[in-house]
């Protein structure tokens, strides 16, 4: 099973509309499977200070994982954590606006009860 990440506008921890029609797949997977457990990963870019970006990154954690619960999922079954900008996914110094936009992002990752190919 792939739960593809969602992404963020610069500076911003809301909950896009795309990010909103990926963050509804992972509803209906969880939905199907109810032993799921799911934790989220928010991530930064690399600009900032590396306090502020910790502190970002937490409040798009929180705003997934609220999303999430505003379906109907119970709070047991899913976590976030902010890693601010620590885990890159387009490591780079002099980095691109595309670069910079491939890093502000949540990640999924199944902790319990993934589906059996």
């Amino acid at each position: 099973m792939t739960l593809n990440e969602i992404y963020f506008e610069y500076d911003r921890s809301n909950v896009t509309r795309e990010g909103a029609f990926e963050l509804d797949k992972l509803v209906q997977a969880m939905g199907k499977y109810p032993e799921m457990v799911i934790m989220v990963k928010s991530h930064t870019d690399s600009r900032g200070t590396d306090a502020y970006n910790m502190s970002l990154s937490e409040r798009r954690a929180k705003s997934t994982v609220q999303y999430i619960l505003s379906k109907g999922i119970k709070a047991d079954r899913i976590s976030g954590k902010g890693y601010g900008e620590s885990e890159p996914k387009a490591p780079c110094t002099e980095c691109t606006e595309g670069q910079h936009a491939q890093n502000r992002r949540s990640e999924f990752i199944i902790v319990k009860g993934a589906p059996q190919p």
